[in-house]
């Protein structure tokens, strides 16, 4: 019987298209404490509202529990009843205070100044998270899918396409491209290493419209006589990051993706987006950004 022929494995990639990493880490001792603040600032939003809302109900669930094991302790609440435990928590957490429940004996209005204590405290960190999370700046740097290997300027290069998917500027904006492939040493070792593609341009003084990035493929370059057959076979990922000041908050943003062999498109030039409105100002197509032409 004919065994399948397996399939090819994926290419490695050490971002994803997103710009996050891939890259899985192991023996690292985990500090989920320590690094609590920057796990939350991290999280994406549902996310972070659904921990808040998990660890509001458990505890206000573990104070509904302390206040039953003191018996009949809060005033006009059913005896045993864990609804009125719970709800009686959640007004003092949250320091409404209704009257309609009220702590009668030394027990409960210890755990009462306790809850509320915290209840204060909790409010002020999830505050802070919120606020932070708020009024952190993030980019919106639009990349082509796809990068392009074609002639330009009379030299073979690689392109690739960005944008900025805001309304405002993006001053002093800088990219930087590496090439990363998989190598084997002298002594059979794989290793995976880096290289910086020189660029024609940069940086730019105000990135507000589509920036085309050129790496010049030279006989200097790691990409020269490069193929996608070649690619393939050493894992090979262009990495490209981009950093400017967004002029809203007057702070530093930055954006990350990578290209690998499937997402290089060879002998194609992009579609053009760019042209003029009657009246002289410049109109960007954005439905075509994607867009490559095959050159004939």
């Amino acid at each position: 019987m004919t065994k399948p022929t397996p399939e090819p494995p994926a290419i490695r990639r050490v971002l994803d298209p997103r710009g996050g990493l891939t890259v899985v880490r192991r023996g690292v001792p985990p500090r989920r404490l320590h690094d609590l603040y920057h796990s939350l600032l991290n999280a994406p939003w549902p996310r972070l509202l659904a921990s808040f809302a998990v660890g509001y109900v458990l505890l206000n669930a573990l104070f509904a529990v302390a206040y039953l094991a003191g018996g009949d302790d809060i005033t006009n609440a059913h005896p045993g009843s864990f609804v009125d435990s719970f709800f009686f928590s959640v007004q003092t957490m949250a320091t409404i205070g209704y009257g309609a429940m009220v702590p009668r004996t030394l027990y409960a209005n210890v755990l009462v100044a306790t809850e509320a204590f915290l209840g204060v405290v909790s409010f002020a960190l999830a505050t802070g998270i919120f606020f932070a999370k708020f009024s952190r700046p993030t980019a919106r740097i639009l990349f082509s899918r796809v990068a392009v290997v074609a002639p330009r300027d009379g030299r073979r290069s690689l392109m690739l396409r960005m944008a900025n998917e805001r309304a405002n500027q993006v001053a002093e904006a800088q990219v930087h491209v590496e090439f990363a492939r998989t190598e084997t040493t002298a002594e059979g070792e794989q290793v995976r290493r880096f290289y910086d593609l020189e660029l024609v341009r940069t940086r730019t003084p105000i990135f507000i419209l589509s920036w085309t990035v050129i790496h010049p493929i030279t006989e200097a370059s790691p990409l020269f006589g490069a193929t996608d057959a070649s690619l393939r076979e050493c894992d090979g990922e262009i990495i490209v990051s981009v950093m400017g000041i967004d002029e809203t908050f007057s702070q530093t943003i930055h954006a990350r993706y990578s290209y690998v062999a499937d997402e290089i498109v060879w002998d194609a030039r992009f579609a053009d987006i760019m042209s003029r409105l009657p009246d002289g100002r410049r109109h960007v197509d954005y439905t075509r950004f994607h867009e490559v032409i095959a050159l004939s």
